[in-house]
C-alpha cells in the first residue's frame, strides 16, 4: 500500500504543540511532563513552556527504525513519575498505539497527549490536535534536511 507524505515545518510543529498545550491547560495542575523519546521531546518542550512546567523527564522507548515499525524496546522508565498521576505523557504521533499501550502499563494514571493521531492509535491517547489517515507518513522537521 502506498503512503501519503505529510511534511510538517518547524512553524507548524510549534503552532500545533502550542494548541496541544492550550487544550491541556485546564486539565491540570501537572506535576511534570514525560516526553517520549525522541519524537515527543520537541512538543514536550513547547508544552512545558506554554504551561510553565519545569519538570520534564523522558520515557525512552524505541519502536521505529528509519522507515518502519519494529518490536518495542524500553530503554528508560521515568521512576520519578510513579504511576503517572498528575503527569502528562507527550509524543509527536500516535500511529498504531503500541507505544502508548506500553507506557500506559507503567504510567496508567497519566494523561496522554500528542500532536497527530492515526485511527488505529487514536483511542490510546487522551488529547490530540490533528487526525491523519493510517497510510500517512508524517515527515517531522527534525527528520528532514530542509531548514
Amino acid at each position: 500500500m502506498a503512503h501519503k507524505d505529510f511534511p510538517v515545518s518547524w512553524e507548524e510543529m510549534h503552532r500545533d504543540a502550542r494548541a496541544l498545550a492550550w487544550r491541556l491547560a485546564d486539565k491540570g495542575p501537572w506535576k511534570g511532563i514525560v516526553a517520549i523519546t525522541r519524537g515527543g521531546m520537541v512538543p514536550a518542550c513547547i508544552v512545558a513552556r506554554e504551561l510553565d512546567i519545569k519538570f520534564v523527564t523522558t520515557f525512552c522507548i524505541s519502536t521505529y527504525d528509519h522507515k518502519t515499525q519494529r518490536a518495542a524496546e524500553v530503554l528508560r522508565r521515568p521512576d520519578e513519575a510513579g504511576d503517572g498521576a498528575g503527569w502528562l505523557v507527550i509524543d509527536d504521533l500516535v500511529d498504531t498505539g503500541n507505544t502508548f499501550k506500553i507506557v500506559r502499563e507503567i504510567l496508567p494514571e497519566a494523561h496522554y497527549g500528542c500532536i497527530y493521531a492515526k485511527p488505529e492509535g487514536a483511542a490510546t491517547t487522551d488529547t490530540y490536535i490533528t487526525e491523519v489517515s493510517q497510510d500517512t507518513w508524517i515527515h517531522f522537521p527534525w527528520e528532514t534536511d530542509a531548514a
